[in-house]
């Protein structure tokens, strides 16, 4: 008589695979670990919450911009079955936000600031309406407040649903760094992988300090399309943080687990 052993299923989510490396790792060590690769060290993307979660001391965050609500305002789609509202429900009940933009006030070692972080989670990370709305509502309540501003940028670039509307908020976004900075607040960014298009080349190209996450991509086209377009062999590293960090780019590239000290740090100044 034989006998079978009831084969014991593994919990969903239990493991999850390094993008980078590839190897195994359970889900809980890879959070507790911020997210970042405990083998290879890569930096994995994070939604904005969480962000806010690993900088602010704990129970200081105030939301800013909440209400606003990404619309289909182009009725993108709308002919071909698949609308753009229908695609912002979608990604709002995966993601588990309501917008590609995290913003608000709280603390860092007790210091306050204003913050904004953006989320790759969300279509990219991509930047439409609400998303340079609430980045410019971050902008004037730290001036209001006298805060540091700082602001976690990752990005595709502008989002196309919205078409020149989402263009326009590299200029306001632009605008209110620019009242910020006349008021003599200072203004951090913190670019993580990717950073590209429209959120490159407006406020996440503005800091006073620019800080970046170890190999991040950061550009306005992507190293592929640069490459096709020009039609010759780019140089190792391109685009990436340490490249650069050597061209004088950025200021500095800061391990995860250390970014909240550094903050405090400059914070400090």
């Amino acid at each position: 008589m034989a006998f079978f052993r009831k084969k014991k299923e593994i919990p969903i989510g239990l493991w999850m695979k390094c993008p980078s490396c590839g190897k195994m790792a359970f889900t809980k060590t890879v959070e507790e670990n911020l997210h970042v690769c405990p083998e290879c060290d890569f930096h994995m993307k994070v939604n904005g919450p969480t962000r806010v979660k690993h900088l602010l001391d704990e129970g200081s965050f105030e939301g800013i911009g909440e209400d606003l609500q990404p619309q289909d305002l182009l009725r993108f789609g709308e002919n071909e079955g698949d609308s753009y509202e229908e695609k912002l429900r979608k990604t709002a009940t995966k993601a588990g936000v309501s917008e590609a933009c995290t913003s608000g006030r709280g603390t860092i070692d007790g210091c306050p600031v204003t913050i904004a972080a953006l989320d790759f989670t969300f279509r990219g990370g991509s930047m439409g309406v609400v998303v340079g709305e609430r980045i410019a509502l971050a902008a004037d309540d730290a001036r209001e407040h006298g805060n540091a501003l700082i602001v976690i940028a990752t990005s595709g670039g502008a989002r196309m649903q919205e078409g020149a509307l989402s263009l326009m908020q590299m200029a306001k976004t632009s605008a209110t760094l620019a009242r910020l900075r006349e008021a003599g607040l200072p203004y951090i960014v913190v670019l993580a992988d990717p950073c590209t298009g429209g959120v490159s080349a407006s406020f996440a190209a503005q800091g006073d300090i620019t800080l970046a996450e170890p190999g991040a991509l950061i550009g306005f086209a992507g190293p592929r399309v640069i490459q096709n377009t020009i039609r010759t062999t780019l140089p190792e590293g391109f685009q990436r943080a340490e490249f650069l960090l050597d061209k004088g780019y950025i200021d500095r590239i800061v391990h995860r687990r250390d970014l909240k000290q550094e903050l405090a740090s400059l914070l400090g100044f």
